[in-house]
This record gives C-alpha cells, structure tokens and sequence, in this order.
C-alpha cells in the first residue's frame, strides 16, 4: 500500500492532479507482495511552459526515482510512472535471473509474469575496459573528459587520494562523485 506526499513548488497541488498523480503511481502496486511505502512526489512549475514529476519511493533494499520535464505536468506524470514501472520489471528480472537466495528482495516482488526476452538483452556487458587511474583535480579530469568526448570521467583525487568521477549533467554543467 502506498502513502502520497506530494508537494509542490510554484503551483497548487489541486485535488485533481492529486488523483491523477495516485492513480497513475498505484498502478505499479501490482508489482509488489504487501509493500507499504511512502511515495515522495515534488510537482515543480518553472514557467508557464515548463513542469517537472519528481518521484521517489523508498522501499526495502530499494530506491525507486524517476524524474521528467516537459511542457504539460500530466505528460511529466505518465513519462515517470511508466520509468518507475520499467525499473521495477528491470530490477525484478535482473534478481530473478540470477537466482539469488535474497529473500528480503525477492519477496519485495510479486509473482507476476514478465517477458524476460525482451529485458535480459538490456543487461549484456559488450565491453570491458581497464583504465590507470591518475591522481589530479576535478578542473582537470572535466578537461580530460572533454577531450575524450565522455560523458563522465573516473580519476584519483589527488588532494583526498580517493577514487571520483566527473560527469556532466543534463543541463549541460559539471557533478562531482566522490568516494569515502
């Protein structure tokens, strides 16, 4: 069973979009043995033509969270639920597959059927690489991941000499992983 907190940033959470939002997240209770979990919704308006469904549902050896921007708030929530929904069938094929003796996550899904065919292909390793890891700051990892036209770039801090990783976001700057 899942509880809603759903909030929202420069916009009222009216009834409606209340209902919209729960009916379209229950859908993937069916996924589920009896999980009770509270759904953490943040309805975000940045302009009149841009609306963002953040979702998060923390369960048991599990975090869901899917997130969508996009001109219509309703389009953002059906995008997120059918992520959510996608993430689950993925993760529940992947524990499946493997036969592991997990119990605490295996019992988390119900026995519902899934074409494994279609998911299992999205799991193939095609290539290993092995990489030196070379001590330096963040600036120059970011300029290193550049040049290699990466998307993300692992490195040794030099300063905490800890393994990172530079990447870039969506929006086009820079985040930072650090290790502990």
């Amino acid at each position: 069973m899942f509880k809603y907190n759903i909030r929202g940033e420069n916009i009222e959470v009216t009834q409606a979009i209340r209902d919209y939002i729960e009916k379209r997240i229950n859908k993937i209770q069916k996924y589920f043995n009896d999980v009770t979990a509270t759904v953490h919704v943040n309805l975000k308006v940045y302009t009149e033509k841009t609306a963002k469904v953040e979702v998060t549902i923390p369960l048991p050896n599990l975090v869901l969270r899917a997130e969508k921007t996009s001109p219509d708030l309703y389009a953002s929530a059906d995008f997120v639920a059918d992520k959510l929904e996608r993430q689950i069938r993925k993760y529940k094929t992947k524990v499946n597959r493997r036969h592991r003796k997990v119990e605490s996550t295996r019992m988390l899904f119900s026995d519902l059927a899934l074409d494994e065919a279609e998911e299992v292909s999205e799991l193939e390793i095609v290539r290993t690489k092995r990489v030196f890891l070379k001590p330096m700051d963040s600036e120059e990892a970011i300029l290193q991941m550049n040049m290699l036209g990466h998307d993300f770039f692992l490195y040794l801090d030099a300063e905490t000499e800890t393994t990172a990783i530079v990447y870039r976001r969506s929006d086009g700057k820079y985040g930072l992983i650090e290790t502990e």
